[in-house]
């Protein structure tokens, strides 16, 4: 399989990345680590004129604390969330994420901010983020915004990101000392999640869904019962509410929907919500 022709451009900044995309508009697209474009490309499922090389730019690989919150470069790679002492710290549960997402060649170079702005509701990330209600910092000529994570999703492969915007930085809260959970049912340890699950508790419960809608699904209906006061086993049984799971080889709708109760009562369980 081989991509169409197209031109590639190495952005030295930034800004540069920026005034490419300006330049021209939605024949260009950003390439990180490159592990979910380059095999649209090759299928020509997408067929961009030119593509922009981000991955060198140093400027976009940081995990900080931030007083109130922790800020993580877009470029940050997953091995570099796995071992980082500031989230082992603060929020171990994107850490653990992280090491679990395909095997080490995808994690040493695949990014967050890569994973984020493709916008694949099986990727993993993207569901932690979102259970634990980050947000997202987007720049383009306009300037600077931020997106809640629960906002930024807007379909299957579509964000809020526009056609002249780069995502810079996603902050997350602290969550010292609070209980997670990850769960992840898939046939192979590398593959994409048929169902996951993650769990957050730091007070309140915070459960994300993984692959049971053309977005990163929060689960509304058992944050509410679980805020009603509600036992785990039936806080889990509203697992399903409000989701489209989709039905592909590897399993159907009605497996993603028993799978996602399942998961979501051994996530609470090990959470001690």
């Amino acid at each position: 399989m081989i991509p169409a022709a197209f031109d590639y451009e190495v952005a030295d900044s930034a800004a540069h990345a920026l005034s490419l995309l300006a330049e021209h508009g939605e024949d260009a697209k950003l390439l990180a680590g490159g592990h979910s474009l380059l095999p649209l490309m090759k299928l020509r499922l997408a067929a961009p004129a030119l593509l922009v090389d981000i991955g060198r730019l140093a400027e976009l690989s940081y995990v900080r604390d931030e007083g109130e919150h922790l800020a993580i470069g877009a470029l940050t790679r997953h091995r570099d969330l796995e071992t980082s002492a500031v989230l082992a710290e603060h929020c171990p549960v994107l850490s653990h994420v992280a090491g679990q997402v395909g095997d080490p060649q995808v994690r040493h170079r695949g990014t967050i901010g890569g994973s984020i702005a493709h916008g694949d509701p099986a990727s993993d990330l993207p569901a932690a983020v979102l259970a634990l209600g980050g947000t997202m910092v987007l720049v383009g000529p306009d300037g600077e915004r931020t997106v809640p994570a629960g906002e930024f999703h807007h379909g299957f492969l579509e964000t809020a990101l526009a056609l002249d915007e780069l995502l810079v930085e996603i902050r997350v809260p602290k969550m010292a000392g609070s209980r997670y959970s990850f769960q992840k049912f898939n046939r192979r340890a590398q593959d994409w999640a048929i169902v996951g699950v993650v769990a957050v508790r730091n007070g309140t419960t915070g459960v994300a869904l993984v692959n049971m809608g053309s977005v990163p699904l929060r689960a509304a209906g058992v944050e509410e019962a679980l805020a009603g006061g509600a036992d785990v086993a039936t806080a889990a049984a509203r697992a399903d509410e409000g989701t489209e799971p989709p039905t592909d080889l590897n399993g159907s709708a009605e497996y993603r929907r028993h799978l996602a109760k399942v998961l979501v009562r051994r996530a609470l369980e090990e959470v001690g919500a």
